[in-house]
């Protein structure tokens, strides 16, 4: 005959069942909380990387301005007989009392080199009048830097270029122009139509930095505080992509031949 045994315990839960809800509440507080640390983690982080990858961004546009300038240099033999830190001083001259952007100018100055009959005389001078015609006429650097390159590097040919687009020279000018490059005078040449420039569209470029432009100018230097801090980001940061690139080369060259003997055996 089997036999039972029972065994009665009598006890107050209440306590219990208060600590446990007290428990439960406190883990659902904590997990609303982690919950919130990581949603401003995440926003956080990714505020952080767009602010980095903005900082490098400006900084490697400031960055190929000056490899086209060094690359132009190097490329004309240093035909116009100026540096590329004269270059950039000027450009940075020029950025402190126009609203033309120094890695803008940089780039100017880069296709102007490309006129290598445009020398160190009336480089500076050149480089003004670009920003003075782009200022006035409404025309982007690159449009201007084009048409006065050509109109310094053959200024016979070139008059009439300038004439067209609504640079106003005398004829005791053109004859002038036509004489001093014939004579191989050219930067005597070049400085009669920069003269004229000067005349028409001089101030133009200063101009633009009066007024709003002063919103602009400080855009500009706030740019470039922040290409300095880009160019000190990329060292480590270049490194650290070097390294992702190559840890990550490697998984997918592993999970690629893995893949490639998975799909082999079931041939």
């Amino acid at each position: 005959m089997a036999e039972t045994l029972t065994i009665k315990i009598n006890g107050d839960t209440k306590e219990f069942q208060i600590a446990v809800k007290g428990l439960e509440s406190k883990t659902k507080k904590l997990g609303t909380d982690l919950g919130a640390i990581a949603k401003k983690a995440s926003i956080a982080f990714a505020g952080l990387t767009a602010t980095v990858s903005g900082l490098i961004a400006t900084y490697r546009t400031q960055e190929q301005a000056e490899k086209k300038l060094e690359t132009a240099l190097a490329s004309t033999g240093y035909a116009a007989g100026v540096s590329a830190d004269e270059l950039k001083n000027l450009a940075s001259e020029l950025q402190s009392v126009s609203t033309f952007g120094d890695e803008a100018i940089i780039e100017a100055q880069a296709l102007l080199l490309t006129f290598t009959k445009v020398g160190q005389e009336v480089f500076p001078m050149a480089t003004e009048s670009i920003l003075n015609m782009s200022a006035a006429m409404g025309t982007d650097l690159k449009s201007s830097t084009l048409m006065l390159g050509k109109a310094l590097n053959d200024p016979t040919a070139g008059v009439t270029a300038l004439t067209r687009a609504g640079v106003q020279l005398t004829e005791t000018q053109k004859e002038q122009i036509k004489t001093q490059t014939e004579l191989g005078n050219i930067s005597s040449a070049q400085k009669i139509i920069l003269k004229e420039l000067e005349t028409q569209f001089g101030g133009q470029a200063r101009a633009t930095a009066e007024g709003t432009g002063r919103f602009i100018q400080l855009s500009n230097t706030l740019g470039d505080v922040a290409e300095k801090i880009g160019k000190h980001l990329v060292p480590p940061l270049s490194n650290l992509a070097r390294i992702l690139n190559e840890v990550l080369g490697n998984i997918l060259k592993k999970d690629g031949e893995e893949f490639g003997k998975m799909a082999a055996r079931s041939l």
